[in-house]
């Protein structure tokens, strides 16, 4: 166990992205920010930073607890990351919404077609 790691590794370590990859990608395009700032991949991340993770339609805000380079079981991703009271209740609302409403719109990936053009006309009227 080290004291710090890439921000890339360390959100596939935590399993908030399935690929190291796709952490890279998201953190690249702002999706992730350190201590409200917003940073590279390869930038280091040490225990107590606060990390801000946008993926698809969830945000959370997690304190850093731990370090660990290599990815775990689920159980184990959980203890490197303590998610904030406000992150929680935001999600929590969240959720609540989806349940009661969801978007046509947010089931498409990409530009619709056709088909789903239609269903999103039905679904207005």
């Amino acid at each position: 166990m080290t004291d710090t790691t890439r921000i890339d590794k360390w959100l596939w370590a935590a399993r908030f992205f399935k690929t190291r990859s796709l952490a890279t990608h998201a953190v690249e395009l702002g999706r992730v920010l350190q201590n409200e700032q917003r940073v590279k991949p390869a930038h280091s991340v040490k225990p107590g930073d606060l990390i801000q993770v946008t993926h698809g339609e969830q945000t959370w805000e997690v304190q850093v607890v731990r370090i660990l380079e290599m990815r775990g079981s689920a159980a184990v991703a959980q203890t490197m990351y303590q998610e904030t009271p406000d992150s929680q209740a935001r999600r929590l609302t969240q959720a609540e919404n989806r349940k009661y409403y969801r978007e046509p719109a947010a089931a498409i990936q990409g530009r619709p077609t056709k088909r789903d053009r239609r269903q999103l006309d039905f679904d207005r009227h």
